[in-house]
């Protein structure tokens, strides 16, 4: 076995298995800085997130990631922008398998998340598909293919139900206690 793949194993199951259950916040994102491929300032990972390959996932600044959240860095990428809230429990997977293949040959592709997207709750995102800026993802929805920019999109397979206002400025900053 490659050493470096040994290593990134380790590492991948010490966070998972301990240190995503530390309810020190500081631990943490310590733990995160050091590595994912980016962890942008202001950024937020709560108890239970659990991530394959963590220098695949780069996040933006002031990024809200609520509680058992599954980063899937595995081949591809997940890159964020600012300002982006996951909801409790979403999945965000860049490899699967081809259907068709009669050797059950992987399929991938990175995900892309722009700046003010809001992730409802068990959100599930599937591999190659890039959310545009200020789109909202309604709980509960499997996005499949790409969310164009400030549409909102709920549904198995997720479908636009409508619009969001285009003026968004917030900037996030939510860091509750012991979470």
């Amino acid at each position: 076995m490659n050493l470096r793949l040994l290593a990134g194993a380790i590492v991948a199951f010490g966070y998972n298995a301990a240190v995503t259950h530390v309810p020190s916040r500081r631990i943490r994102h310590a733990w995160l800085r050091v590595w994912l491929g980016r962890f942008g300032l202001g950024t937020g990972v709560q108890r239970g997130c659990r991530f394959l390959n963590g220098r695949k996932i780069e996040f933006g600044d002031r990024n809200v990631i609520n509680f058992g959240c599954l980063f899937d860095g595995r081949v591809h990428r997940i890159t964020t922008g600012a300002d982006v809230s996951i909801g409790p429990e979403a999945s965000i997977l860049t490899l699967s398998h081809d259907p068709q293949s009669p050797h059950f040959e992987n399929r991938g592709g990175d995900v892309t998340i722009g700046d003010h997207v809001w992730i409802g709750y068990r959100v599930v995102i599937l591999p190659g598909v890039t959310i545009g800026e200020g789109a909202v993802v309604a709980a509960g929805a499997v996005v499949c293919r790409d969310v164009e920019s400030y549409t909102i999109v709920a549904g198995v397979p997720a479908r636009s139900i409508g619009e969001r206002t285009r003026n968004l400025c917030y900037k996030l900053d939510f860091r509750p206690w012991l979470i």
